[in-house]
């Protein structure tokens, strides 16, 4: 349905734009150059999307089929790196509260976004009696950008240590796919990204966690 297709447009877009911001933060808090900057960003916004088209045999992926998502990403980057470049108080910002409330939102919309997205990729490409499928790929979309920005800024992926973070990309797919056969496609991608999102907000104010053994 072309409001359908719209509305997964719009949600990619801001889930490239948050996932490409928050991996971008990373890197300047990392003391990269500017092309590391780069490079950490895009690959954030666009890594997860990459992972699961090479699973579900999209080849090659969309990423260099539309390169929209890499230029929108990098235009929103370099926008932050002029900001943070003129900004004489940029050294006390990435060290403030506010800082990282800003990038667990940007990661949190991220990761909710494409997680839905990543379902919905399962849904349209004739797989849609697969849940297992449909989950997985959810959250390897919702978790990949992350994870290779973690792994590349040489940190722990926050998916195996942060506030429930896997757990909350979960939770959003397992909503999307049972709201998506009782509500309109969209209600449900919207409803369920917001789920993640607050799961994700919560988690991080609360301090929310699974168990250790240690």
């Amino acid at each position: 349905m072309p409001g359908t297709i719209d509305l997964t447009f719009a949600l990619e877009m801001i889930g490239t734009v948050a996932f490409a911001l928050s991996g971008a933060m990373v890197a300047i808090q990392k003391r990269l150059d500017l092309l590391g900057i780069l490079v950490l960003g895009i690959t954030t916004a666009v890594g997860g999307g990459m992972i699961r088209d090479l699973i579900i045999g999209i080849h090659p992926p969309m990423m260099f089929v539309k390169p929209v998502y890499v230029v929108v990403s990098a235009i929103f980057i370099l926008i932050l790196f002029l900001i943070i470049k003129v900004n004489h108080s940029s050294p006390k910002f990435l060290e403030s509260a506010l800082y990282e409330t800003l990038f667990n939102l940007m990661d949190a919309i991220g990761l909710g976004v494409f997680t839905v997205v990543g379902v919905n990729s399962v849904m349209n490409n004739d797989m849609n009696h697969m849940l297992f499928l449909k989950i997985f790929l959810g959250v390897i979309t919702g978790v990949g950008g992350g994870l290779i920005r973690d792994m590349m800024a040489n940190e722990t992926p926050g998916i195996l240590r942060k506030h429930v973070y896997a757990c909350a990309s979960i939770a959003g797919a397992v909503c999307y796919i049972i709201l998506y056969d009782w509500l309109r496609s969209g209600t449900a991608m919207v409803l369920s990204v917001i789920l993640v999102v607050v799961i994700r907000v919560l988690a991080k104010h609360y301090e929310w966690n699974l168990p250790k053994a240690l």
